[in-house]
Order: C-alpha cells, then structure tokens, then sequence
C-alpha cells in the first residue's frame, strides 16, 4: 500500500496538514509519500494522473489500495479513515 501526498511549497492548507500527517504516521504505524507538485513537474504529472480530474489542486491525499482520496485540508479522524482504507 501506498499513501500519496501531493503539496506545493508555498501551500498554506498542505502546511496545515503536516502535522496531522507525522501524527497519523507515528500512530498508525504508516508511511505518506510525499511528493511536491509545484516546483516539480514529474510529480506534478503524477498528481494530474492520479486526480483524473476529480480534485485539480493540493493537497491532495490518495491511497492506492482503496482508491479513496481526500481533496484538500481534513480532519485527523478522516485522514485516518483514509490511510486505513475505511
């Protein structure tokens, strides 16, 4: 399994959700890629083939298993759900 998480630099709500993201991956024991899509435009690529559209901006969180993805700034317990596939 594979949690993505795609940011720009300069994103205010991507900084937002770094600190639930380290907490989510301290206490579930997970690992969020993360990958920069505005100064880096291979991940940029994959960011734009993973959305399909769906969400057009960062941050931008997916989970290759489940294929639930999260659009924007959320809550812990949501992120949570979404790391465990629920």
């Amino acid at each position: 399994m594979t949690l993505f998480m795609f940011y720009g630099t300069e994103c205010v709500h991507c900084h937002e959700m770094v600190p639930l993201v380290e907490r989510l991956e301290k206490e579930e024991k997970v690992k969020v890629t993360r990958m920069e899509t505005w100064h880096n435009s291979k991940n940029a690529k994959k960011l734009q083939e993973t959305d399909k559209g769906r969400c057009g901006g960062v941050p931008f969180f997916y989970n290759d298993v489940s294929k639930k993805f999260i659009c924007g700034s959320t809550s812990y317990e949501n992120l949570k759900k979404w790391a465990l596939g629920k």
